[in-house]
């Protein structure tokens, strides 16, 4: 059986032996770590490849839309982050069989996410405008119901 490199090994030995290889040198990280892989003399924490999966999942469920019976396009899947065994835990439902409760933390946790964008967005336009605009300040509304009222007249 090949010997198997620990993470903080692998970082003295990985170019050393990829060299003794004879494979093209100089070389990419990713073109060593795909031959180490290759060979088995590297493989991921089970954790890792299972953060991984999970992150992708996540992205699926946040791109997945339904039409709604009043024919609006709505996500289908949303998180919310609760509390479980002591520990912060994303959770997925979806919005067909999601219970009141799942959704109602769903969404005011989203919505939290948009006020501190909008804060974000805020302090960088005041920084922006007090220390390197030199003309007119740019100015930004952050009431965004006639935005949301052009939108559903469009729709």
């Amino acid at each position: 059986e090949k010997p198997r490199v620990k993470y903080g090994r692998w970082r003295f030995l990985s170019d050393t032996k990829y060299v003794k290889a004879k494979e093209p040198w100089p070389a990419t990280s990713r073109a060593i770590a795909a031959w180490a892989i290759r060979k088995g003399l590297w493989e991921p924490h089970l954790s890792t490849v299972i953060n991984q999966c999970a992150d992708q999942i996540s992205k699926a469920m946040r791109e997945d839309y339904i039409v709604d019976p009043q024919g609006r396009t709505v996500r289908a899947k949303h998180a919310a982050r609760i509390l479980s065994q002591g520990k912060q835990k994303t959770f997925w439902a979806d919005i067909r069989t999601a219970s009141p409760q799942h959704m109602k933390i769903a969404f005011q946790q989203r919505r939290q996410q948009i006020v501190g964008d909008c804060s974000q967005l805020k302090a960088d336009l005041d920084s922006y405008n007090q220390n390197k605009n030199e003309s007119v300040p740019i100015r930004l509304i952050f009431d965004f119901t006639q935005d949301i009222e052009e939108i559903e007249g469009a729709a």
